[in-house]
């Protein structure tokens, strides 16, 4: 394994054994603010079927924090997606070119609340890779903008996109215009323009801010121009913003006119099945797709589960509150079984609900099935304690979770700041585990596929943010596994503090399994030492009981950590070692870490000036490593 040492703002190590791109698993911390040189490489992670090479990068964010981040390479065509942390499936912001120079990419995003997220550096498509420059940095507050103009129903608008208009938060100018609307008004909204791609939104104005209900880039049917059907949810002021989908300038005309009814619903009692077909002849949505509606009425609290099952398309399902047309929930492939739709939810209210069964793409036609049953509430969780090994089996009686899986619930108690462990394992199924707080209806913190990194078992590692009791969710990976599994609930304690050492001075310890471990899930010691600027230092790291790995950076104030430099076989094929200069006076931390998972033994760790002295540790005279902590 001898690979040259990366110095860089921030590792792009993305260990080989991860297989799937599951989001954070491997991801470096990010400071807003750093600048990051990086490359994409053969040992980084892939997406499924190898669509393409990323490196994940997790960073906090205040509610509200206007970011831009930029990805450039002359390797490779660069894009850009931002995950909430632990979250899968569709990215919440995601760009291509937005730089506008070629193929680099630019992504403003704004959170809607404070919390952890993941920005992932990848190539747009295929596993080229190559080196590239990253950003994340903090946006300036916006001018305020100016007032809308106002538009009549039934009118339209010429205007001209200018350098001089407001820009949105993700780019592009834009005209504004508002008109007033009852609950249940229907509309259709168009854009037209030779001179640039036409991007119709309509939204509300929240103080200052604009808050998109709906959009439409290309018209059904084909064509650059934008017509956009749309429904208001409730009485009041909305606003159309006339902008292009890549920061064109130029003329445009824009009209706003009333929409004929939507299509009737047909109705649906709890307990059906129903056998449907998506055709020509089909009704069409507000985004100009087929799709067929059913109606039903439900009680506040009561826990309905909507399958939509064809052979001939992928299915989609929509869920939504008749009485505001508010949107409840959406799904593609959460049956567990190909590109079947599942939607489970508890409503919020009394009165009907609308089902919207339509096909992922706007082609899809063929037969499908629709069936609406009411489920149990999931039965209280089964009362564990740290420390204790579980054995049970997931079978067919099981609750289900919203996405179909089977799954056995266990509820914990712990203090903020204290480390757990959940460890899965199972011959019988792909082990996948969740854990969230114990309070109302469970949303997962945090999840985990393979991370014990010896095939299909879990090992999920969290950081309980508060006092209180949270719940752990065993479960195969897809909705239709069973069989017999065990279960370890572990306390791994606070997190251990970083220890302190001298520039010249060794340091030996022992890996353990109450160590700090990484993303990837390799354990590791933390040592603070203080280096002035520009000093010339080496790091070596000797273990015979692992393959040792050197990860040097600094600490913010949040103890959060940022890489520096890394080095894993330098001084040997299990050995580490690292020449580094320091780039200002401060504060410095090195991980002593293993390079893989699950590796623990005694170490010896060495910080020195360069150039080495006679007695520096070498693969012919490694140094003996007696009483290990």
């Amino acid at each position: 394994m001898n690979r040259p040492s990366l110095v860089a703002a921030v590792s792009t190590l993305a260990l080989l054994w991860a297989v799937a791109p599951a989001v954070a698993q491997d991801a470096q911390s990010l400071r807003i603010g750093a600048n990051v040189n990086g490359a994409l490489t053969d040992g980084d992670a892939k997406a499924s079927a190898d669509e393409y090479r990323y490196d994940d990068y997790r960073f906090e964010a205040r509610a509200g924090q206007r970011l831009e981040a930029t990805l450039r390479s002359d390797a490779f065509d660069a894009y850009l997606e931002v995950y909430a942390d632990g979250a899968a499936g569709e990215p919440l912001a995601s760009d291509d070119d937005g730089l506008g120079d070629g193929t680099n990419a630019r992504l403003r995003f704004t959170p809607e609340k404070a919390g952890t997220y993941v920005l992932r550096a990848r190539t747009l498509s295929g596993l080229d890779g190559g080196d590239y420059q990253l950003s994340l940095q903090e946006r300036p507050a916006p001018p305020r903008a100016p007032r809308p103009s106002g538009i009549r129903v039934g009118a339209s608008q010429s205007g001209e996109l200018t350098a001089r208009d407001p820009e949105q938060d993700d780019g592009g100018r834009y005209d504004a215009y508002a008109f007033r609307a009852n609950a249940g008004d229907r509309f259709v909204v168009t854009l037209d323009s030779e001179a640039f791609d036409p991007l119709v939104r309509v939204g509300r104005m929240n103080g200052p801010d604009f808050v998109e209900i709906s959009s439409n880039d290309d018209a059904p049917g084909g064509g650059l121009n934008s017509r956009l059907t749309f429904t208001a949810p409730t009485a009041g002021e909305y606003v159309i913003r006339a902008t292009s989908l890549e920061d064109g300038l130029g003329r445009y005309e824009l009209g706003l006119a009333e929409a004929p009814p939507a299509p009737p619903s047909k109705p649906i009692a709890i307990g059906d099945e129903i056998k449907g077909e998506l055709g020509s002849d089909s009704a069409t949505n507000d985004g100009g797709q087929r799709a067929e509606t059913y109606r039903f009425t439900g009680t506040n609290g009561q826990r309905v589960a909507i399958e939509m099952k064809s052979s001939d398309f992928d299915a989609y399902l929509t869920l939504r509150r008749a009485s505001d047309d508010t949107v409840l929930a959406e799904d593609d492939d959460g049956a567990g079984s190909g590109t079947d739709a599942r939607i489970a939810r508890t409503l919020d209210a009394d009165g009907d609900y609308i089902i919207e069964a339509r096909g992922f793409s706007d082609e899809a036609e063929g037969d499908y099935t629709l069936k609406l049953t009411e489920t149990a509430p999931p039965p209280p969780p089964t009362t564990a304690s740290l420390g204790q090994k579980v054995e049970g089996e997931i079978a067919d009686d099981d609750p289900q979770a919203d996405d179909g899986k089977h799954y056995d619930a266990y509820v914990i108690s712990g203090t903020e700041g204290q480390r757990v462990q959940a460890i899965l394992r199972s011959g019988d199924f792909d082990a996948y585990l969740e854990i969230g707080k114990a309070d109302g209806e469970f949303e997962a913190l945090a999840s985990d596929d393979d991370g014990l990194a010896e095939g299909t078992d879990s090992r999920l590692n969290f950081t309980l943010p508060s006092d209180g009791n949270y719940v752990v969710r065993a479960m195969p990976l897809d909705a239709e596994s069973k069989g017999l599994y065990s279960l370890e609930l572990l306390d791994r304690g606070p997190e251990p503090k970083p220890g302190s050492l001298l520039v010249g001075s060794t340091v030996r310890g022992t890996l353990s399994n109450s160590a700090a471990m990484s993303d990837e899930g390799a354990f590791f010691d933390a040592y603070r030492f203080q280096a002035k600027r520009d000093e010339k230092l080496r790091l070596t790291m000797v273990s015979n009981a692992f393959d040792s790995f050197i990860d040097l950076g600094k600490e913010d104030e949040d103890g959060d950590f940022t890489s520096l430099a890394t080095d894993d076989d330098s001084l040997s094929d299990a050995h580490a070692k690292l020449d580094w200069t320091a780039p200002d006076d401060g504060w410095y931390v090195v991980r002593a870490r293993a390079y893989g998972p699950n590796q623990m033994g005694a170490y010896a760790l060495t910080v020195a000036r360069q150039p080495a002295s006679a007695n520096t540790p070498s693969p012919e005279n490694p140094p003996m490593i007696m009483n290990p902590k």
